[in-house]
């Protein structure tokens, strides 16, 4: 029985068909877990450059303390290297602690280095006013204190801050040696939608 060119021709496109189809099952089975999706469908339109300034006031002393240390370090460290603190620090619109309350910096910090001031923070700046209420912005990055301006890295956010990058520079207004207490000046700039 002879085959035309035509017979010849559609059971290559059929097979071919077939095989493609067959490929696209086996590769389907092993990439469930991700697809694409349009920006557009999680309201991500269009990116904003956003600053914001605040002041930061870890309080260490007194009757309240907004840090307070949950992992003592060695006592031969120069550095008090291996100390970990947790935060629930007030973030205002001023450097006094009585000006406007923007929200709160929660996480930690430690201390990271064994030969000099270098602290680890991993923190969330968790907004409390206007539009921003409820969101974050996560910061994470080392915090070399004795700097006059130290640059940190906004890795995420949350709520009006999802998909966030960008960067904090940290500024000490004042620190107190007396009680451990300093309001640093906090200006990040974040992209976010």
């Amino acid at each position: 029985m002879a085959r035309t060119p035509q017979i010849v021709a559609t059971q290559f496109i059929i097979l071919s068909l077939l095989s493609s189809f067959a490929l696209i099952l086996v590769q389907g089975d092993d990439q469930d877990f991700v697809r694409a999706l349009d920006r557009k469908l999680l309201g991500l339109e269009k990116e904003k450059f956003s600053h914001f300034k605040m002041y930061w006031h870890d309080i260490v002393g007194g009757p309240n303390p907004s840090s307070v240390p949950v992992v003592n370090p060695p006592t031969n460290s120069s550095t008090a290297f291996g100390l970990i603190t947790m935060i629930d620090n007030p973030l205002t619109e001023g450097p006094e602690l009585t000006s406007k309350l923007l929200g709160k910096s929660q996480g930690f910090y430690s201390s990271a280095s064994q030969k000099e001031l270098g602290l680890l923070m991993a923190m969330n700046f968790h907004f409390i006013q206007g539009k921003y209420n409820g969101s974050t912005i996560t910061i994470l990055g080392r915090n070399q204190v004795f700097n006059k301006v130290r640059e940190m890295p906004v890795v995420g956010g949350s709520g009006l801050f999802r998909f966030a990058r960008g960067y904090a520079e940290a500024r000490t207004h004042t620190f107190t040696p007396a009680t451990g207490d300093a309001t640093v000046e906090y200006n990040i700039y974040v992209l976010h939608y």
